[in-house]
C-alpha cells in the first residue's frame, strides 16, 4: 500500500492531475470514481489506484474484480488518495488512462455524418457537457481546435460522465483545413451566429452536417464563421443575445437527431 504523499508514483499522478503539459507529454489522462473505472475500455487503462474502501466495493462487483485482475493497480491510503485526486471528496479510485487517437478521414467518410466543430471554448464544464450530449444525440465526432480547453482537464472528464470513452474527438491544428475537407466531401456546415437570418428549425440536417460553435464570450472568429455554408440562429425572447455554448450545441444536434428519426 502506498502511504506516503511524497512517493514518486504519487508525485507523478499529482503532476498529471495538475499540469496539462505533463499529460500531453506522457499521453495520459485521469478519471475518478468507480463508474469511470467501470466504463473505461480495458485497452485504455494504464494503471489504477484504490483505497481500502474502494477495493471492497470493487471486489463485490464481479465485472470490476475481473477488470482489476487484468490491469496494474495499487492500494493507497486515504491520505494519498486525497493528494492525488482532483475532487474535494474523492470516491477512492483513480484511473490513469492512455489518450486515444482517432483518424479524421474515417469519420468524415461516414455516410450522413453529424459533427460538432468547436472553436476556442474555454469552460471545461461546457466541453464535457457537449461530449455527453453528443453521445445522446448520436454525433459522429466532435472536432475542436487546440485553443479549446483541454479535453483531458479533470473537470472536463467528470462532466463527460463517461462519454469521453465513446464519442470520437479530433484535436485540430487548423480548423480551416478541416472545414475545407468537409466542403470537398459535401458535408454541409452551419455556423450558430448572431448574423443568422434563418432559424435552425427551418433547415434540413438529414444529410451530412456539421455545426460550428464558438467561444462562450466572443462566438466564432470571422475567419471560421465565413467558411460556413450558412448562418443559423436560435430564437430567443427577452434581451438575450446568445445561449450557453453547450445549450446551443444541444439544441442543434438534437434537432438533427429529430429530423433523422422521422
Amino acid at each position: 500500500m502506498l502511504t506516503s504523499p511524497s512517493n514518486a508514483k504519487v508525485k507523478q499522478v499529482v503532476l498529471w492531475q495538475n499540469k496539462a503539459k505533463e499529460r500531453r507529454k506522457d499521453q495520459v489522462f485521469l478519471a475518478e470514481g468507480l463508474k469511470m473505472f467501470g466504463e473505461a475500455p480495458l485497452s485504455w487503462i494504464r494503471e489504477a489506484y484504490l483505497t481500502e474502501n474502494a477495493c471492497e466495493k470493487a471486489f463485490r462487483n464481479p465485472e470490476m474484480k475481473a477488470k482489476l485482475d487484468r490491469i496494474s493497480w495499487e492500494k493507497v491510503s486515504d491520505e494519498v488518495m486525497e493528494k492525488m485526486a482532483d475532487t474535494q471528496t474523492p470516491q477512492g479510485i483513480l484511473t490513469v488512462l492512455r489518450c486515444p487517437s482517432y483518424d479524421l478521414e474515417t469519420y468524415l467518410n461516414k455516410q450522413n455524418g453529424l459533427f460538432l466543430v468547436l472553436e476556442d471554448l474555454q469552460d471545461p464544464g461546457n466541453l464535457g457537457t457537449i461530449m455527453r450530449t453528443s453521445e445522446g444525440a448520436g454525433v459522429t465526432a466532435v472536432i475542436m481546435n487546440k485553443k479549446t480547453v483541454d479535453i483531458f482537464n479533470p473537470k472536463t472528464i467528470r462532466a463527460t460522465m463517461g462519454s469521453i470513452y465513446r464519442i470520437p474527438f479530433i484535436l485540430a491544428d487548423d480548423l480551416t483545413e478541416i472545414l475545407q475537407k468537409m466542403r470537398e466531401k459535401n458535408i454541409q456546415t452551419y455556423a450558430a451566429h448572431l448574423s443568422g437570418t434563418e432559424f435552425y428549425t427551418g433547415r434540413s440536417f438529414q444529410k451530412a452536417t456539421a455545426f460550428l460553435i464558438g467561444n462562450e464570450g466572443n462566438g466564432l472568429s470571422k475567419e471560421i464563421a465565413e467558411m460556413a455554408d450558412s448562418f443559423i440562429k436560435i430564437p430567443m425572447e427577452g434581451k438575450l443575445e446568445s445561449l450557453n455554448a453547450a445549450v446551443a450545441a444541444a439544441l442543434l444536434i438534437y434537432e438533427a437527431k429529430r429530423q433523422r428519426s422521422l
